[in-house]
């Protein structure tokens, strides 16, 4: 390949990456925690945009409990989060990923 053809491949790229983290900055994921008692959504970017919590988590007595059940939910929304954002990623990247993973910086899916 010349360079020419590589550098179009990697304008193209960026395109595609730039339309991926706009895609990705619109979505949301939510997150659940206690069989559904406590859940959370995430905007694309991670930010906590809403929380909702079963009644009887608002009680005293259930302090613990619904701290515990919060942090379950954020944890369950991030992990689904970074797996969207991986998979955009490879989805981007496409047959290149493999090829320029030995490159600094460019370890797609790794």
């Amino acid at each position: 390949m010349d360079l020419n053809a590589i550098m179009k491949q990697a304008q193209a790229m960026q395109q595609k990456l730039q339309e991926a983290q706009a895609k990705l900055g619109e979505s949301t994921v939510e997150g659940t925690a206690g069989g559904g008692m406590a859940r959370v959504t995430l905007d694309g970017t991670g930010a906590l945009k809403a929380v909702q919590l079963a009644p009887e988590l608002l009680k005293p007595e259930e302090a613990e409990v619904l701290g515990d059940l919060l942090v379950a939910a954020h944890a369950d929304a991030k992990r689904k989060l970074d797996e969207a954002q991986a998979k955009l990623m490879q989805d981007v990247a496409g047959p290149l990923a493999g090829g320029l993973g030995g490159l600094p910086g460019m370890g797609f899916g790794r």
